[in-house]
């Protein structure tokens, strides 16, 4: 019997085959994508007598001496003279391989920086390679790699792929590439990666090292392409699917909750909630992002979206990141819509399994109109009869694959759930246009009545007996304190240590005063028993690590001290800011800053600090933290399965974004062929997790 190919074993992966697929590089074009960290000019040879201390250079010379030195530690030590000069080349780690390549009479070639000193020229740990075979006419690329993944091998792996891979042009000639800058032409996608892997010894270095190159934006503006072709594509299979239509009825639940508030809704409250209405009247999933600014008001209008479901006789599900945020949330919506009649659930991990009981089954019946909880929501035991509407709070807390498993809830009867996602961390205008393309955007743009403006100072840790003392000053008025403690990532020991010696210390300086305590080891009894006294007012000082950042509203409370301020992220703390200033009395946030050693802060952290103490305005808080951060870090887990831009930069190439954004609808309408060409190029199967 012959055997054919495929039956015959699989060859096993060799380790360098092992190590490229462990960093992505499995097709052709992944290889090709790949694109150099950096270059190095293995064109010409430069003579040591012309050689300058701090010049990186390459040179030929012959091994004059070689010998294994034990102290002041093992190292071997090789003198080379090109004739011109001697140099050192001083190695700390090396097999019996390069020393045997090192031995006295070889002819070499070595790359590295050249030092001074006492004993004359020196290399530490240059390159190195025997002196045969002529000169490199273009530079030699510096390729990301991993353990286990040589150069040599990277660069012979990615000029075979460069010649096998599909480079044909995805754009017809009547939808024209942008132009590049300072009339040097369009490169097509294979000069501009060939060019990219092997560029000429004439090359600007510093327009390859930024960027701006031609053969750059001709990248980066395919690479926009696949994201807006992709986030497209996603809304108009959405487009396709069926939910349930959720008609508002006159005199139905909708309009009796909005009876009943205690307050108008402000101006921008009642667009976003007309904007959510014609979405849910549709039979198509909604799949909208609410955006409102620390205490905005946007349960409120997830709870107005909510009673049109309840109207249709549909249920909703509200899901938030921490058990705290779930319970503001519940007692919100229960005190709300308890008297009405409507019965609210609640789900989480920490529930006793009798009351989890109890909540599934009202669930599954149907009994409960709106369900509200933490990822417990999710679970595969939690059955709907009939959810219409997701409703996910800060959204950028959960992850593509959670988000997915919410919409799964309606599977079973071909329906999708309607999606409203809420965060009050502003998008920016650039992300809003490239990964959040694919949404709606609702926009609460303005304050409700009686909120007051949040004065921020940044103080110094030296001063710290002075805030203490204003710390008084606002408890002798009546007022509530926030004291937050930063989080320490290496350690949940030191985050409790630094929390408790700091409500100790208020305690002490306080008496009389009750101080209470909030941290991540608490169970959620405890943390539940806790903030229910600092709520009602019992508690005048809050000592807290972060867990407090969203959600918590004590419309009593005035001063928010956060320590270390300059180890929290912007956004971080316009949240924590956000939890101050809800009543009508004057609010402060003083950012408590501390220097390692007596040192200087770094330039992020002063630029930090510096735009919290300039604007209250989230979006140009969401702005500045963009320019400081970039896009991977401010979505969150948005991206969790989904690829973030790894060419183009979205404060620097809004154009191509702009230009991005034009096109894409034209090539999937025209040429929809292309379009899915261009993102299996780009994104392969990456491009399923968009859809969440």
């Amino acid at each position: 019997m012959v055997a054919t190919s495929s039956s015959l074993p699989l060859k096993p992966l060799s380790a360098p085959q092992k190590a490229m697929r462990k960093i992505g590089l499995v097709r052709d074009i992944d290889l090709a994508l790949h694109i150099p960290l950096r270059y190095e000019d293995e064109t010409h040879i430069v003579k040591l007598q012309d050689a300058r201390e701090g010049d990186t250079v390459q040179i030929e010379a012959t091994v004059t001496a070689s010998e294994i030195q034990l102290r002041p530690r093992r190292q071997l030590l090789v003198t080379v003279d090109d004739g011109t000069d001697t140099c050192m080349l001083r190695f700390f780690s090396f097999y019996p391989a390069q020393q045997k390549a090192l031995a006295i009479g070889q002819v070499i070639r070595v790359r590295g920086e050249v030092r001074g000193g006492f004993m004359g020229l020196t290399m530490m740990h240059p390159s190195f390679k025997a002196a045969t075979g002529e000169l490199p006419s273009v530079l030699t690329p510096v390729y990301p790699t991993s353990a286990g993944l040589p150069q040599a091998y990277l660069r012979r792996a990615i000029g075979s792929a460069l010649a096998r891979a599909d480079l044909n042009e995805t754009l017809p000639p009547q939808l024209a590439w942008p132009s590049a800058p300072r009339g040097q032409g369009v490169h097509s996608l294979r000069q501009a990666l060939s060019y990219l892997h092997h560029p000429t010894p004439d090359a600007s270095i510093a327009a390859l090292e930024d960027r701006t190159h031609p053969a750059w934006q001709r990248l980066k503006a395919e690479e926009l392409l696949a994201q807006q072709l992709s986030q497209h594509m996603a809304k108009q299979e959405r487009n396709t699917l069926r939910a349930p239509s959720l008609k508002r009825k006159a005199g139905g639940w909708h309009d009796r909750f909005k009876e009943a508030l205690p307050f108008q809704l402000t101006v921008a409250q009642q667009r976003v909630g007309q904007e959510i209405a014609m979405d849910l009247a549709r039979a198509v999933p909604m799949h909208r992002l609410l955006q409102g600014d620390v205490g905005a008001g946007k349960t409120v209008v997830a709870a107005l979206a909510a009673m049109l479901a309840v109207d249709a006789g549909w249920q909703c599900a509200l899901m938030a990141p921490t058990e705290i945020l779930a319970q503001q949330h519940f007692a919100k919506l229960v005190g709300w819509l308890a008297p009405l009649g409507v019965r609210v659930a609640w789900l989480t991990g920490s529930q006793k399994k009798k009351e989890r009981t109890e909540m599934l089954c009202l669930i599954e019946s149907g009994e409960a109109a709106l369900v509200v909880g933490t990822h417990a929501v999710i679970q595969e035991q939690v059955k709907f009869k009939s959810l219409a509407l997701a409703v996910i709070d800060e959204q950028h807390r959960f992850g593509v694959a959670q988000r997915l498993a919410l919409r799964d809830k309606m599977q079973d009867i071909g329906m999708e759930p309607h999606l409203l996602m809420m965060t009050a961390t502003p998008i920016p205008r650039t992300l809003a246009m490239s990964y959040y393309a694919d949404l709606e955007v609702s926009v609460i743009d303005e304050l409700p009545p009686g909120r007051t403006p949040v004065v921020t100072k940044v103080i110094s840790d030296s001063r710290r007996d002075e805030v203490v003392g204003r710390i008084g000053a606002q408890l002798s008025e009546g007022r509530q304190v926030y004291w937050v403690c930063p989080l320490i990532e290496e350690s949940e020991a030191l985050d409790l240590t630094n929390a408790t010696a700091t409500h100790e210390e208020l305690s002490a300086v306080l008496p009389g005063v009750k101080v209470g305590l909030l941290h991540s080891r608490m169970s959620v009894n405890e943390k539940r028993d806790v903030m229910a006294q600092f709520t009602e007012g019992s508690m005048g000082v809050l000592v807290s690590t972060t867990v407090i950042e969203v959600g918590v509203d004590v419309p009593n409370a005035s001063l928010m001290v956060i320590e270390h301020a300059e180890r929290f992220g912007l956004s971080q703390l316009h949240q924590l800011r956000g939890r101050v200033g809800r009543g009508a009395a004057a609010s402060a946030c003083v950012l408590l800053y501390g220097t390692p050693d007596g040192g200087r802060l770094s330039e992020t952290a002063r630029e930090r600090l510096r735009a919290m103490a300039d604007t209250n305005d989230g979006f140009e808080i969401a702005r500045r933290d963009l320019e400081i951060r970039g896009p991977g870090e401010f979505l969150g887990a948005r991206q969790s399965g989904a690829p973030l831009l790894r060419f183009a930069d979205l404060a620097t190439d809004e154009n191509l974004l702009a230009w991005a954004r034009q096109i894409a609808p034209m090539l999937l309408e025209k040429y929809p062929d292309l379009a899915e060409r261009h993102i299996a190029r780009w994104l392969g199967g990456k491009s399923e997790f968009l859809k969440a």
